[in-house]
């Protein structure tokens, strides 16, 4: 049995925005789970209005702590806001920047703290933490919410910095040819982080420095399982210059049961009560049900709104629509409204969520069996998990590059639309979405269930993921058998 040295104390350090800090505090469960037996302090790292995201965590585990530090002030986030989903996406980068002023009280905290912490783990976007870790002797560890395949991309362009010939022609194709399968994409596919980069301009050469420290760092750990990903975890250790790459996904709660039970809370309440949601659910056929639900982000447009409403009508599935509550700017912006009398029409077929929804209690009912999504990573995992196809739509970040991995590479979703600003056409989704839960099972719901089996074995002990999260606290403690 290994054992750890005494008195080791570990900092995390995630992103606010909920598709990065809810898949780093599941890993600092499972972290906790695994040092049930030995001498850990885990303390995390947030912001004032952050600190409900840890409820949950600090319930279970006594020996997790928080830190709680101001909110650095920038003058593109208003003040009562501390967290991307709500914001625009255009404030990605001011709020990375911003948040780089944290170097200082942290550094002061590191300085002053009886036992400061060995290791830091933090995300892909709070990568000037490397320097912090050197600094005061620690070891540092990124953390990935994206999957390999997407951040050996994003990697990719931080290191070679592709430009346009001509900055008017979006269409044209950048390559990744040292990456398994050589992928292209159109320069209007590639992530808006990146091309929002302008040379020179202190927020961007931040963020370029941010992604150059991650590959400088000690280790990885991303949120995916090796059967999933393997050629792209093979080109991660290659990148790091070392064998600290770690694949300790799915990083979710996996059943009911699971000690933080946040199958239904992980992200907020919901407009429809679980038990109406659940009696809905269990009154439909097995894998009848489309889901359908593009983020904490994402907001459509009027027209959006109407193509996605019009395709489900036509259609005649049945499904759960999960819209983001539109703000009053998009309102007035015609963003996110439900077509009149869409939901009285479709009363007997569908039911429309406003906000948040208990997406991980949605997916693994029976009675669904595909899901329209966005693409966003966690979304993947969890429909990856519960063995639900996918219909793929993608609208920026790493979402082209998962709808990649997912259609051509692991042919477990389909294409069904493509853009930020592309409107469905209505006849198309319509048969779209009656042909992925028609009973003619096709290779995409075999493929799908084939990897929910390896997802689930991969994180069961013995398990690849297992293994890996076991070899990661090993060499981060010094552990010896």
């Amino acid at each position: 049995m290994a054992t750890l040295r005494s008195g080791s104390h570990i900092l995390v350090f995630p992103f606010p925005a909920q598709g990065h800090i809810i898949p780093l505090l599941d890993f600092t469960h499972r972290l906790a789970l695994a040092a049930t037996d030995i001498d850990l302090t885990i303390t995390v790292l947030v912001t004032p209005k952050n600190l409900p995201f840890l409820t949950q965590l600090l319930a279970a585990h006594p020996r997790i702590q928080p830190l709680v530090l101001p909110f650095p002030p920038h003058p593109s986030i208003p003040s009562a806001v501390e967290n991307l989903k709500d914001l625009p996406p255009r404030c990605l980068p001011a709020l990375m920047h911003t948040l780089g002023q944290l170097y200082h009280p942290l550094l002061s905290w590191f300085q002053s703290h009886p036992s400061p912490p060995s290791a830091i783990v933090s995300d892909m976007f709070l990568g000037w933490t490397q320097r912090l870790a050197s600094r005061v002797g620690a070891k540092h560890i990124v953390f990935s919410p994206s999957g390999a395949m997407a951040l050996s991309i994003f990697y990719s362009l931080w290191m070679e910095l592709p430009r346009l010939d001509d900055p008017r022609d979006q269409t044209a194709v950048v390559s990744f040819d040292k990456l398994p399968n050589c992928p292209k994409y159109p320069w209007w596919k590639i992530s808006g982080l990146y091309r929002a980069c302008v040379e020179g301009d202190p927020a961007m050469e931040f963020i370029k420095d941010i992604f150059h420290a991650n590959i400088q760092s000690w280790g990885l750990v991303v949120n995916s399982f090796n059967q999933l990903e393997r050629p792209y975890f093979d080109h991660l250790k290659r990148v790091m210059g070392c064998d600290r790459v770690w694949a300790v996904g799915p990083l979710l709660p996996l059943h009911d049961h699971d000690d933080l039970t946040v199958a239904v809370h992980r992200g907020g309440s919901s407009s429809v009560p679980l038990d109406h949601l659940m009696t809905w659910l269990d009154a439909c056929e097995d894998g009848e049900v489309v889901y359908v639900c593009f983020g904490s982000q994402v907001v459509l447009t009027n027209d959006q709104m109407a193509g996605v409403a019009s395709g489900l009508e036509k259609s005649g599935v049945r499904f759960i629509w999960s819209i983001k509550e539109p703000s009053v700017g998009h309102v007035e912006a015609n963003y996110g409204m439900i077509p009149n009398g869409f939901e009285d029409r479709v009363a007997n077929n569908g039911l429309v969520i406003r906000g948040w929804a208990p997406q991980v209690a949605i997916l693994s009912h029976r009675a669904v069996g595909a899901f329209l999504t966005h693409c966003g990573w966690n979304s993947v995992l969890e429909a990856v998990v519960a063995g639900v196809t996918m219909l793929t739509w993608p609208f920026g970040a790493d979402q082209f590059v998962d709808q990649t991995l997912l259609v051509e590479e692991l042919k477990v979703g389909k294409k069904a639309c493509e853009g930020p600003q592309t409107v469905p056409n209505p006849e198309e989704l319509a048969r779209a979405l009656a042909e992925s839960v028609s009973r003619e099972k096709g290779v995409e719901r075999k493929g799908v269930m084939e990897l929910s089996k390896a997802a689930l074995e991969a994180v069961r002990e013995g398990g690849s993921s297992a293994q890996d999260m076991e070899e990661m606290v090993k060499q981060l403690f010094c552990m010896q058998a």
